[in-house]
């Protein structure tokens, strides 16, 4: 897996970002990934921080390193910030793994999104089934649909989407 990235062409230009594999250390920023991700809208109002530490966000980043904990970072390549996230652990027993993934507000629609994604499926062509909600309505929709992901279950405020191979 490579382990920086060329400078990708977005909607807007030249988005010149890096996108790295995850780490054990890397839990802190998965927390502020987790936080973006439940931003779904550019205009929303934010949520309060604490509500990543409920249980139901809580089990995509707690203890992050443990065996089969694998993901991907990417950061700015010149100021090194955090633009976003894709990244999976197994969950116990047999249910369908979960894919987590986001792109920070003011950085979206601008191919980011699909170029952690393409590495993402690249890096785990041996993962045949893998499942992951979004907001329903949500444009990024679309954009899980181009990579295989159907809708399984419309619930009111989310969709259940999945991804076999």
């Amino acid at each position: 897996m490579p382990g920086n990235t060329p400078p990708r062409a977005g909607i807007f230009g030249i988005m010149n970002f890096v996108i790295r594999s995850l780490t054990a250390t890397d839990e802190p920023l998965l927390w502020e990934m987790l936080y973006q991700a439940l931003q779904t809208a550019e205009s929303e109002t934010a949520p309060a921080r604490e509500i990543v530490r409920q249980p139901e966000f809580a089990r995509y980043v707690e203890n992050w390193g443990r065996p089969g904990d694998a993901g991907f970072v990417a950061h700015d390549r010149s100021d090194q910030q955090l633009l976003g996230a894709v990244w999976f652990r197994p969950p116990p027993g047999d249910a369908t793994p979960e894919l987590a993934f986001a792109v920070k507000p003011g950085h979206r629609k601008r191919g980011l999104g699909a170029a952690l994604l393409t590495q993402w499926v690249r890096a785990n062509p041996e993962q045949s089934e893998v499942s992951l909600r979004v907001s329903a309505g949500h444009p990024a929709v679309r954009l899980y649909e181009r990579f295989g992901f159907k809708v399984v279950r419309e619930e009111t405020e989310s969709v259940l989407m999945r991804r076999e191979i």
